[in-house]
């Protein structure tokens, strides 16, 4: 076996050839992998190796010797400590072109995808401010209650007043209730001996600014409940919607099951397009609403729809794409796990007037093959799964229901590129990737893949 050229603890000069999937720099010490948070392409860097395995190394950055041209000073202050961005350090122009070849990677080297077309990045007109959803969890330091991000890699609390990818109202949000923990003595909740309440702060906002707060609780009570409403309707005017989640496991998962409506309403509207959606709290929704409108045209562009069509929309969450398929499409059915988020889909397509879009409970891995049976046969599927992509029983019984064109769009590069080459040997052929910028600042990259039929 070969030797291991790097000592943990010592310092080494290295090139840095390309970004991680996390967003730090990749380089070689004698053909030995080294990842450097921090680094970026085309940088040579000193580094000191912080951890030594047997095919990789971890360094950390300890000077820039040649700085890439795309490096930039963080906007942020608390960047360096906190993990929730991973890439101000590098242009908006450089995150735009370091996604592109994240994708171009990933259906090379996963997918053994050579001659796929991967289309520039469409990257955000304003670039800050952009997320619709916050969940940091809560803590306790010297006395103080602190919200924001996980240390990177730690469950160290960053405290965090002004987010910079967070909608403004988030910030207020945040900082209202951190207001409240402290002036009610509210327990926070201790992650090692799980006692305390106060878990987690999440935040939507809507249309028109409409505001939604969740607070996550360990306990099935909450303690000064009144007060607490009452704080925090004097201290934000634009909120619509106060909810209590109970999450009681000992265990990472944010929102339990459970969740109760403390005053106002148990939704908020939210608005992509021409079209008003109920987003509840445990529902998704894309974080990046201007962004979501880019990525549902491309994929209704894709689609190719011409109003004659049958489309399936896998893993449809509350209906945010059936909507836009239904526009164009002669009858669309979603599919999704997530009950509420079925109950959200429905009533979202009542209140926007379409009657063609029909919204099925269910696992897909057990839903398609009952479709099928069934003899529904889609002339186009559209499929957005979680991060994990689709089973391999799903993507057979998309090859087996023969639509003419199959829609990917995934927020994962690895699981579409390695989905991608299984629909390739049953039948189905990607023509083009579109990366588009749904997370600024953030390593990650939503992605639409157009897959059609081949033609024996």
């Amino acid at each position: 076996m070969a030797k291991v050229p790097v000592e943990k603890g010592k310092q080494y000069n290295i090139k840095i050839n390309s970004l991680g999937s996390s967003g730090e720099g990749v380089g070689r010490i004698e053909g030995f992998t080294v990842f450097v948070v921090g680094g970026l392409p085309e940088e040579e860097l000193t580094v000191k190796i912080t951890e030594v395995k047997k095919s990789y190394a971890t360094g950390k950055l300890v000077k820039v010797l040649k700085p890439s041209p795309d490096r930039v000073v963080p906007s942020c202050g608390i960047y360096k400590e906190c993990g929730g961005c991973q890439l101000q350090h590098l242009s908006y122009e450089g995150q735009l072109k370091a996604k592109h070849q994240q994708v171009k990677d990933a259906m090379e080297r996963i997918g053994h995808l050579k001659n796929l077309p991967v289309l520039p990045t469409i990257g955000a007109k304003e670039p800050w401010y952009y997320r619709n959803k916050v969940a940091f969890p809560v803590g306790r330091e010297k006395g103080k209650t602190i919200i924001g991000c996980f240390a990177q890699g730690t469950h160290k609390i960053i405290d965090s007043s002004d987010c910079m990818i967070q909608d403004k109202i988030n910030n207020e949000a945040i900082s209202a209730v951190r207001e409240v923990i402290d002036k009610l003595n509210i327990p926070v909740y201790d992650e090692d001996r799980h006692t305390g309440v106060m878990r987690h702060v999440v935040a939507r906002t809507g249309e028109n600014g409409q505001l939604m707060v969740v607070l996550v609780t360990a306990t099935k009570q909450l303690s000064r409940e009144k007060e607490i409403i009452k704080m925090l309707r004097s201290r934000l005017p634009q909120m619509v919607s106060l909810q209590q989640n109970i999450q009681t496991y000992r265990n990472n998962v944010i929102l339990g099951r459970e969740t109760k409506l403390l005053w106002g309403r148990p939704t908020i509207k939210a608005k992509l397009g021409k079209f008003s959606f109920n987003v509840s709290a445990r529902s998704f929704f894309q974080v990046n609403t201007k962004q979501a409108e880019v990525l549902y045209d491309k994929a209704l562009e894709f689609a190719q729809l011409t109003g004659k069509e049958t489309v399936i929309d896998a893993y449809c969450g509350t209906g945010t794409i059936s909507l836009y398929l239904a526009q164009k499409a002669r009858k669309v059915y979603g599919v999704e796990i997530v009950s509420p988020a079925i109950k959200d889909a429905e009533k979202n397509a009542r209140e926007n007037n379409v009657k063609n879009a029909e919204f099925i409970v269910g696992d897909c891995t057990k839903v398609m093959p009952r479709l099928y049976n069934q003899g529904i046969r889609p002339d186009v599927i559209v499929v957005d799964p979680p991060r994990a992509g689709c089973t391999e029983v799903v993507l057979k019984t998309f090859a087996n229901m023969q639509p003419n064109r199959i829609v990917y769009v995934s927020c994962n590069p690895a699981t579409l590129a390695r989905d991608l080459e299984i629909l390739d040997k049953l039948g189905y052929k990607a023509e083009k990737v579109q990366p588009v910028d749904m997370f600024v600042a953030s390593s990650h990259v939503e992605s639409i893949a157009l897959i059609n039929k081949k033609q024996k």
